[in-house]
């Protein structure tokens, strides 16, 4: 893979943390951006060696979303030019990074610092947990240009924070504080500014030492649940404890319960 230049890699044992590195544009998106985090979540999606994802970003602001600056998006001013397909650019760039998000085979955690806005929220809020700064905000800012919630943030949004307030974040397109956004349910936990980085590597440890593809099986099942009744939720969980059960990490975990030690696990 070449040398990233808008997504840094950082590896720290089994933690391999990727960095928005676009500081001077708030960290949106471009063509070339989108093709680097998609590849660097496709390699750390790949190497056994990670166990844990960090989404972190460079600068004072997470991530602006999309680049409206980007001539691939950018209205064509030029009399009788035809319209952007904007559904294109969906396409080709954001529904990739939502599915990858949220279909790694590790568990994942966003660093959240500044803004967080449009699609770049929902980037952050596709990690299974989202850490933020205290002087972070969020906001979705679609509708201030006439576009419609994306990147998989209709889906997200009500069921996060419910209908009511779902539909008042997109449509007013107000800025949520960090502190109400966790308030909210929309994320995690709300950090002193000077406290993210540490909270985000010692989480991502916590994570990595623990067996992950029941991490991932519990994120598949949560997700899954919105869709089942709970007969086919409990289907659902029955399959995963088969499966799992089978595996060398459940066999660790007792041995470990019933020796009083930590487990080392292992599967991924």
């Amino acid at each position: 893979m070449p040398a990233p230049h808008f997504i840094r890699i950082a590896q720290d044992g089994p933690v391999r943390t990727l960095t928005l590195h676009r500081p001077e544009a708030l960290n949106s998106l471009h063509g070339a951006m989108h093709a680097e985090l998609r590849a660097a979540l496709d390699d750390a999606a790949g190497d056994a060696g990670v166990r844990c994802l960090v989404l972190a970003a460079a600068g004072r602001a997470f991530c602006a979303g999309q680049d409206l600056a980007d001539p691939r998006v950018a209205p064509d001013d030029a009399p009788g030019a035809a319209p952007r397909d904007l559904g294109a650019a969906i396409e080709r760039d954001w529904r990739p990074l939502a599915l990858r998000l949220r279909s790694m085979p590790v568990p994942t955690v966003a660093a959240v610092q500044g803004v967080a806005a449009g699609a770049g929220a929902s980037l952050a809020l596709h990690c299974d947990l989202v850490l933020a700064a205290r002087s972070a905000t969020f906001v979705q800012a679609f509708a201030r240009i006439g576009l419609v919630p994306d990147t998989g943030a209709t889906w997200l949004l009500p069921r996060l924070v419910g209908r009511a307030n779902a539909l008042a974040l997109a449509m007013l397109g107000d800025k949520l504080p960090a502190a109400e956004a966790q308030a909210m349910g929309l994320v995690w936990k709300c950090v002193d500014d000077a406290a993210l980085a540490d909270e985000a590597r010692a989480t991502a440890a916590r994570l990595a030492a623990l067996p992950t593809r029941a991490l991932v099986a519990t994120r598949h099942a949560i997700d899954a649940a919105w869709a089942r009744d709970l007969p086919a939720a409990l289907d659902a969980e029955t399959a995963a404890q088969r499966a799992l059960g089978a595996a060398a990490d459940y066999a660790e975990g007792v041995r470990a319960f019933r020796e009083k030690r930590a487990p080392v696990f292992a599967d991924r």
